[in-house]
């Protein structure tokens, strides 16, 4: 049994603004109709022994990866939350685990949710040669061979080839080099890219750990055994797993491992690091140039300019990446793209919520979005999802103004329970106990005017929740 173990802890801060903490790159359609989560679903089909995927996650996405899968028609085995990220090795650790309760013989393949690979049959069809090494007890990770001299990767040389199986043993995992060092590794044609994804029995893994990282399998094996099952989610042990060493799954174990193997993949894999990495990846036309959205353009060549919420006009821009969203605009030269993460950096030191949040905001109900923003008022369009129901709840510092756009509302205040239609509205003051349903077919919209002293999303005290939110 082949069971799919995928990674979805990342933030992909060198993507900003689009990709933030709280809505990050592996849930974003950057190359393609799909996410980069439900590509890494779906480029799966066809491989043989292939079982419903294991997902690793932390708390604030679950539901969004939920979503999405559902969206997809895909019903994983489970969707594992992190309540802290402690890196790759246990992560896959706790997988790994899961996959054995499953199949004491499971085989896992790790794949982060967050990659491109625009020739999924290749990719594919490595998996497939590395299925018996993986069942002979061999730890195999994929070299991607490399098209150039690329400073922003790890690298993995490979030493003497296996017979009649197309990988090598690995002689040694390196670090990022510099650009002469990178030249000379795609001289040599020893070295690939190291690519974060993983083939191996879940029983070998779980054994090299407890050789090379025993504290982490400990903490890892006490956290899954305290873990509760709550509705889709596997809520690990937070104290255990919290105490848990971090550390990725090269430090912990293949650089350690006598069982390490590489096989080299050419499928046009990138790992999406950058601005700079997307516009490769992407269509473009006759001068080089990647325009998305409501862009207009005049002697522009070779730049990625992108438009979420309006008009965008570039003039003589060569090399240059331009990102439009609602509340932030990103511009910067191509060479530069791995600076983005210094002004996520900053963004965070000084606690703006740019970092983390887009101006809409996913919950699991629907979504809310900010359109006005002043001392003691704010104004918010809501949407709630059919039959979604947000929390019953009570604010000490504000009151709000409900006034229903679109749908039918359902509105519980104190003991009455009532519905509302287009053009109606209603008055919640402060120290009520409410709650905002749909209890209808179609999405309900709301125009939601907060007034009081404090106005933090903070001042919400729940008594009631579906979505097991405190």
């Amino acid at each position: 049994m082949l069971i799919p173990v995928i990674l979805s802890g990342g933030v992909g801060s060198r993507l900003w603004p689009l990709s933030r903490e709280h809505y990050p790159k592996q849930l974003l359609a950057l190359s393609g109709n799909k996410t980069m989560l439900q590509d890494t679903v779906c480029r799966l089909e066809g491989l043989p022994e292939l079982a419903r995927p294991l997902v690793v996650c932390n708390e604030a996405h679950r539901f969004l990866i939920a979503e999405q899968l559902r969206a997809l028609g895909s019903d994983p085995l489970n969707i594992i939350l992190e309540p802290i990220g402690r890196n790759t090795a246990p992560a896959v650790a706790v997988a790994a685990l899961a996959a054995q309760k499953v199949n004491a013989e499971a085989i896992i393949l790790v794949l982060p949710a967050d990659h491109i690979i625009q020739q999924a049959e290749r990719f594919r069809t490595a998996i497939s040669e590395g299925m018996s090494l993986a069942k002979a007890g061999k730890l195999v990770t994929f070299g991607v061979v490399p098209s150039c001299p690329e400073t922003g990767y790890g690298y993995i040389k490979a030493q003497a080839e296996i017979e009649k199986s197309g990988a090598f043993t690995v002689e040694k995992f390196v670090e990022k080099p510099n650009a002469e060092t990178a030249q000379a590794y795609l001289d040599s044609g020893e070295y690939y890219w190291n690519s974060g994804m993983f083939l191996f029995r879940a029983d070998t893994y779980l054994k090299e750990l407890a050789r090379f990282a025993p504290e982490m399998l400990k903490a890892c094996q006490q956290s899954f055994d305290e873990s509760k099952q709550d509705s889709d989610f596997l809520r690990l042990a937070n104290d255990s797993f919290t105490a848990c060493p971090s550390d990725s799954v090269d430090y912990a174990v293949m650089e350690h491992t006598e069982s390490a193997v590489v096989i080299p993949l050419s499928a046009q894999w990138n790992d999406v690091g950058a601005w700079s990495a997307l516009w490769e990846v992407s269509e473009q036309d006759n001068t080089g140039n990647v325009l998305l959205g409501d862009v207009l353009t005049h002697d522009v060549k070779n730049s990625y300019l992108r438009s979420d919420h309006r008009l965008v006009a570039g003039i003589g821009l060569e090399d240059m990446i331009v990102v439009e969203t609602a509340d932030a605009v990103l511009v910067a030269p191509k060479e530069r793209a791995q600076d983005v993460k210094k002004i996520v950096e900053q963004l965070k030191a000084s606690g703006r919520h740019e970092a983390n949040l887009h101006r809409r905001v996913h919950r699991p109900w629907g979504t809310y979005e900010n359109i006005d923003v002043e001392s003691r008022f704010q104004v918010k369009r809501i949407m709630v999802k059919p039959g979604a129901s947000l929390s019953l709840q009570m604010h000490y510092h504000r009151s709000e103004h409900w006034i229903v756009v679109k749908g039918t509302a359902q509105i519980t205040r104190d003991e009455e329970t009532y519905l509302m239609t287009e053009n109606q509205s209603t008055y919640i003051p402060l120290g009520i106990k409410h709650r905002l349903a749909n209890p209808g077919k179609v999405p309900l919209e709301i125009i939601e005017i907060q007034s009081g002293a404090y106005l933090g999303e903070d001042d919400i005290v729940r008594f009631d929740d579906v979505y097991g939110r405190n």
